[in-house]
């Protein structure tokens, strides 16, 4: 399944939602005025609002940082959470999405967490992607700068899309306290970020990224590893490490 079919999964419901309109009453406004209008004096939805594709408690979260500028292409972010977890997970990089100027998109599993079927073939794959497809039609993204990540059972899924889909739309993949990463199809040769504490009781190391980072290496992906003292999670230092790793190379913004 290539970008194409990938983006093109399901966007039902996603033109008619409250955000939406919104933006394009926003677009209009921009359309109808000069050039020199300044971004700050339109009604942009910067921060944190609802993504707004689905009418029941699952949903998620896409945050707009102020360094956004309409026209302008801006670094992606889609942070998946953990087991049992929401969007609100994902309020930690929020900060750093300010900070870097990187747009956030933090959408939640159809059920308690994530499908574990062939990545492009279950609910989970299809919400990402009519996600993408809805929030690329208001929001100008930088498709060098692309990367899905996730903690846990998120970071378990993130690997898996990212390298099953990676280059187109994926760039960059990066992984927190992952499991037992199974692709379905590895595509393309996105860069990897992965982080795994050595005492981490839940998703145990050595059953894990020990086993899977080598893997990765020996197919030549580009890959950046980090152990650190701890267990099971996303210590800050290692957060901001993967959002400089992910921008090294981004334009300024």
């Amino acid at each position: 399944m290539n970008r194409r079919s990938f983006l093109t999964l399901s966007a039902a419901g996603a033109a008619g939602s409250l955000y939406g309109t919104r933006r394009v009453n926003a677009q209009a406004r921009r359309n109808a005025q000069p050039p020199a209008q300044a971004p700050s004096d339109l009604d942009f939805p910067y921060g944190e609002g609802r993504l707004g594709l689905s009418d029941d408690d699952r949903d998620g979260s896409l945050y707009i940082p102020k360094k956004y500028k309409d026209g302008v292409p801006m670094p992606v972010l889609i942070m998946l959470h953990g087991v049992g977890g929401s969007a609100q997970s994902a309020r930690f990089t929020f900060p750093l999405s300010e900070e870097f100027g990187v747009i956030i998109m933090a959408p939640e599993s159809r059920s308690q967490t994530w499908e574990q079927a062939a990545p492009g073939y279950d609910v989970d794959s299809h919400y990402i992607a009519a996600a993408i497809k809805y929030v690329d039609s208001f929001l100008y993204f930088d498709r060098s700068h692309f990367a899905i990540a996730g903690v846990s059972d998120g970071a378990t899924y993130a690997l898996g899309m990212g390298l099953s889909y990676g280059g187109a739309p994926f760039t960059h993949v990066m992984g927190f306290s992952e499991g037992i990463v199974k692709p379905y199809n590895k595509q393309g040769k996105p860069k990897v970020f992965v982080a795994h504490g050595v005492n981490d009781a839940q998703m145990p190391i050595d059953r894990t990224s020990r086993k899977f980072i080598p893997e990765l290496k020996g197919q030549g992906y580009d890959v950046t590893y980090r152990e650190y003292d701890g267990g099971h999670g996303a210590p800050a230092p290692l957060v901001r490490e993967a959002f400089q790793w992910f921008l090294k190379d981004a334009k300024p913004r």
